[in-house]
């Protein structure tokens, strides 16, 4: 993996960006085909990889000055109808899925114009694309499911928060290929594997703590994780104690910080009171100039 953390300081934009992390990425390969989406995908990179004998297969932009003008037409083109382009090296295929619309896939593994006997009439370059560039996509989908991402500003954390998603999506995927009756009649596999995993992974943090946490419930806890098994066996489950505050005023949470607090002022009951009637002044004080 290789993270872009931007020109450095004082330089120039990096020119073909995309084909030097391809050919960094796969450098030691043979043998392999690499699919690609269109911000890799250049002849010149067909032909690179073609002298490390490997094979490409990805998308391909639409403002790449290496396209013949008849892939980008779209007058008068039919739906589910196919054009292809051929070179020494690659073969470009410009597919019309929708009315208007064309899919542009570079390959330099495919040398023919086989199409599939499906009802959309796929070419089989863009079948062997999406058997192959689909495991990412799905692979983000099923880490959606059960993330550890949070909303953050730090780039480094968010790196860092894919990295332990897809971490525990592999061990779910070698632990059920090892063991495949474990919970084998459970729909929510997963989810049973990724708790016993942070419970795996927390519980010698657990034990080496000095200092208890200051919830009854979360001390109380760690008091029961520290002190080991039960000597005794019992048929019922034991619960963890809740700390109900019978008795003691109520405290805010300990995870939310102060300025998430959200304050209710009780609404003002205004009761209108009696108006007084004004005081006339007596005549003797109008008479004199006095002010009462």
């Amino acid at each position: 993996m290789q993270v872009y953390t931007g020109k450095p300081p004082g330089g120039v934009p990096e020119k073909n960006q995309g084909m030097r992390v391809v050919l960094d990425m796969s450098e030691g390969l043979q043998g392999h085909n690499i699919t690609c989406d269109n911000f890799f995908t250049s002849y010149r990179l067909g032909v690179e990889l073609q002298k490390r004998k490997l094979t490409m297969v990805g998308t391909i932009r639409k403002n790449k000055p290496e396209l013949p003008s008849e892939l980008l037409k779209m007058q008068g083109r039919t739906v589910h109808s196919s054009k292809f382009a051929f070179s020494e090296n690659a073969t470009v295929v410009s597919y019309c899925p929708k009315k208007n619309k064309n899919v542009l896939v570079m390959s330099t593994m495919h040398k023919d114009a086989s199409l599939s006997a499906r009802e959309d009439i796929k070419p089989q370059i863009i079948l062997d694309y999406n058997s192959t560039k689909g495991g990412v996509d799905n692979l983000d989908k099923v880490t959606a499911t059960y993330s550890c991402q949070r909303m953050t500003a730090r780039w480094p954390l968010v790196i860092f928060y894919n990295i332990v998603d897809v971490s525990a999506y592999n061990a779910y995927v070698l632990w059920t290929e090892i063991n495949q009756q474990w919970n084998g009649g459970k729909l929510y596999r997963r989810r049973l594997f990724l708790e016993e995993l942070g419970k795996a992974l927390i519980t010698p943090k657990i034990q080496r703590r000095v200092r208890p946490p200051r919830s009854t419930a979360a001390a109380s806890a760690v008091q029961k994780i520290q002190a080991g098994p039960s000597t005794h066996a019992s048929n019922q489950p034991e619960m963890d104690p809740v700390d109900t505050g019978s008795g003691k005023k109520r405290k805010r949470c300990q995870l939310c910080p102060p300025r998430q607090d959200i304050t209710l002022t009780p609404a003002l009951i205004f009761q209108p009171q009696p108006r007084t009637q004004e005081r006339e002044a007596p005549e003797s004080c109008a008479s004199d100039g006095i002010r009462c």
